[in-house]
């Protein structure tokens, strides 16, 4: 899944540094560095009372576990760190009308997992809008916006995915919805195909919205990340984006919060955005986190908490904001952990470390040029694909280490 082209509006880090509380589940250390320091709008608040992470057992994607275990036995010298990194929980796509068939069985392999009396957490990634990857072609999906594109997106896709949600109550169940969309709307509309989306992507995620609307279902608009969204009046634009979506779906209630840095590469704290964009003022994603809340405050959207993905942002390596493809020389990041900091209900693995961002063969109808950028890995098969040269990059740049 691409990243998109950055609109750099000219018009920063850390996250809190109160310690960590992590889940027993999770394996997570905390880093302490701070600039920004995030927070919630009302004192009164509380992060934890509804965070479906807390106290939770998180699902380990059985699938993506055993890609692990195979490249184990490729590298046996290295098998005993790879196999750890098979326990780790990672999110599970969903980028089909197919895939969206596999919901109840991921959820029935989910309660064979539970080992105590904590609740079990399962996370899925809805990723099928119509005309999806308007900006780019890495991640193109199969529903054409002219082509009844919208109605089976809500019929075919949603639908079956919350009747099956609805059928597990006493699971927690997050879904991330639909990276890459309305960023794109932010930053893109001067690309046609993402103006001839822009309809499209708003009805589509206001439906969604409105029927995952369930006592169990947590969702998480995704929101870019720092490197897109971190100039001043690109964050104004995503808030008002948000402010309108969450209007048609019913209101901002809808929603738990936004996911940030999905399948990217922006470190938690560090100075990596000052050297790639000295103009913008978010130079990492929990600079953004707490930049995006000010101006979602404006709006009137309060009270969000924020997943950000730590499955690959281990280590700066990059020489330009707008290089998401295949970053070669990046590292493994924070571990899973609930509750790192009080807006920060999760670091999660949402990108399952590994598996390609796009295909670097120009011969191939969805390769884009960016997967052949100065800082992409060569030899990358397509978007979603296992790519075992990268995985083992990213094991042996992992910071923490391994």
């Amino acid at each position: 899944m691409k990243q998109s082209h950055v609109l750099m509006l000219v018009a920063g880090v850390t996250a809190c540094s109160s310690t960590p509380r992590n889940d027993s589940s999770l394996v997570g250390s905390t880093n302490t560095q701070s600039e920004a320091r995030p927070s919630n709008d009302d004192p009164g608040f509380d992060p934890n009372a509804r965070n479906p992470f807390w106290q939770a057992q998180i699902y380990v994607n059985e699938s993506y576990a055993k890609k692990l275990q195979d490249a184990a036995t490729r590298h046996p010298d290295e098998a005993a760190k790879i196999k750890l990194l098979a326990s780790q929980p990672t999110a599970v796509w969903l980028d089909s009308i197919d895939s969206a068939k596999t919901v109840t069985s991921t959820l029935q392999s989910a309660v064979a997992q539970i080992r105590d009396a904590r609740p079990m957490t399962t996370v899925f990634v809805l990723y099928d809008l119509p005309n999806r990857d308007c900006s780019a072609k890495a991640s193109s999906g199969e529903l054409a916006g002219d082509k009844n594109g919208i109605q089976r997106y809500q019929r075919e896709f949603i639908d079956p995915i919350v009747a099956a949600f609805a059928r597990f109550p006493e699971q927690r169940i997050v879904a991330i919805l639909e990276p890459d969309s309305l960023p794109n709307l932010a930053t893109n509309l001067s690309i046609p195909k993402c103006a001839q989306s822009e309809s499209a992507y708003r009805s589509s995620i206001a439906y969604a919205v409105s029927k995952l609307d369930l006592p169990n279902v947590y969702t998480y608009l995704d929101a870019a990340h720092a490197g897109w969204l971190g100039w001043n009046g690109n964050r104004t634009r995503i808030a008002h984006l948000f402010q309108d979506v969450l209007a048609q779906a019913g209101g901002p209630q809808k929603i738990r919060g936004f996911a940030t840095n999905v399948s990217n590469y922006n470190t938690l704290a560090s100075a990596e955005g000052r050297r790639l964009g000295p103009a913008n003022p978010c130079p990492d994603e929990l600079t953004y986190i707490a930049k995006l809340s000010e101006e979602l405050r404006r709006v009137g959207i309060v009270n969000k908490q924020f997943i950000i993905d730590t499955s690959r942002n281990g280590k700066a390596v990059r020489q330009s904001w707008g290089h998401w493809c295949n970053i070669k020389g990046a590292g493994l990041g924070m571990r899973p952990v609930a509750a790192p900091s009080p807006q920060v209900d999760a670091y999660l693995w949402v990108k399952p470390p590994g598996e390609s961002d796009g295909v670097a063969d120009p011969g191939q109808p969805r390769f884009d040029p960016s997967c052949t950028s100065s800082d992409s890995l060569s030899g990358a098969p397509e978007a979603g694909q296992w790519f075992e040269a990268q995985f083992m990059e990213l094991m042996h740049n992992a910071n923490p280490k391994i």
